[in-house]
Parts: structure tokens; C-alpha cells; sequence
């Protein structure tokens, strides 16, 4: 298998390197944060946020074996000591079996009423949950300049990905009934 792969990426050093998946990595809650790949007989890790979902459903459907192009940056040193093999910080799934994965981050868009707000992790409202299973995430600021409320009919734009739930889709909301979501100019 060839070696890693210098690429360039947004001000930082992002490494394409090929393998076969060997496993995922758990978390000791029972979260995904991270998978295992044989590069030639060299054990190479990448880590992923175990909160994140999407990466959850991304590793869901891989097979020991699969051949597989992941980018990572360099994890560093850990204060924990040297550990038993190379470990990058994940990128992005590049390929799987020489294909783009399956899961969609494309333009999408969701159509439904409001049925409830979603909220932050400090508690502010994001966004909302439509009628058809779909959340629309807008920050915080976004919530603010809309003012939806319950009830309200929503027509979204934007880039959409599967809910790790698999009960609708997320959309990354650029704009909400012919407004645009971000910061105002």
C-alpha cells in the first residue's frame, strides 16, 4: 500500500493514508471515537469526537478489511506517554473500496411545521424539529433572527445529512423560508 499522503488543507497539515479497516475504537461509554487501520502491517488510529453522529453512521457499515482512504492530521505527542501505534486526528472518510462513502452531505432541504426547539448544550435554542423528523439547525443567533415559533411553517435550505437516529435528516440551514440563516451583514 503506498504511504501516506502530504495534502494541504485550510492552514493545516491533513495526511491521505490508505489501509484496510481492521475495527472501530470504542469509547469507555459505548461511543464510537475512532477506527484502526493496517497500512502494510502498521497499525495507524484516527480519533473522532464520540459525540459526533454523523461519523457514527459513517463507520457504521464497515467490514473488516475494506479498503480504506482516510485523512487525518497529527495527534502529538498525548501527556498520557508514547502509545502503541500512530494515531492522527480524523478528517474525513475519503474513500471505501475506492468509492465516496454513502453518506450524503449535499445541498438538501426540509419543508414541515415546527413541533419543537432543539437546544445547545448551554441551553440557548439552535434550531427546530419539523413535523417530518427533520432538524433544522440554525445556531443560536439564527433562532434569534428568524423568531420562529411552534407552529410556524418552515421551508429550509441547506447542506443535509442523516440523523443518527435514521428518523430524518439534519439540515445545515443557510436559509430559512427565503431568509438567510447567517450572521447579518
Amino acid at each position: 500500500m503506498p504511504k501516506p499522503q502530504h495534502a494541504p488543507h485550510h492552514d493545516i497539515d491533513v495526511w491521505a493514508i490508505e489501509g484496510r479497516f481492521v475495527q472501530l475504537i470504542y469509547s469507555p461509554k459505548g461511543a464510537i471515537e475512532g477506527l484502526l487501520i493496517d497500512t502494510d502491517g502498521t497499525p495507524t488510529q484516527f480519533a473522532t469526537d464520540p459525540h459526533d453522529p454523523v461519523t457514527a453512521q459513517l463507520f457504521a457499515d464497515l467490514r473488516p478489511g475494506q479498503a480504506l482512504v482516510v485523512e487525518g492530521t497529527e495527534a502529538g505527542p498525548s501527556p498520557k506517554g508514547e502509545g502503541a501505534h500512530f494515531v492522527y486526528r480524523f478528517e474525513r472518510l475519503a474513500s471505501v473500496d475506492g468509492r465516496e462513502p454513502d453518506v450524503a452531505h449535499g445541498p438538501g432541504e426540509a419543508s414541515g411545521r415546527v413541533v419543537r426547539f432543539n437546544y445547545a448544550r448551554h441551553g440557548e435554542a439552535n434550531g427546530v424539529v419539523l413535523d417530518s423528523g427533520d432538524f433544522v439547525h440554525t445556531r443560536p443567533d439564527g433562532m434569534a433572527r428568524l423568531g420562529l415559533k411552534i407552529g410556524d411553517t418552515v421551508h429550509a435550505e441547506g447542506p443535509a445529512r442523516p440523523l443518527v437516529t435514521g428518523a430524518g435528516r439534519v439540515i445545515e440551514a443557510h436559509s430559512v423560508n427565503g431568509k438567510p440563516v447567517g450572521p447579518a451583514h
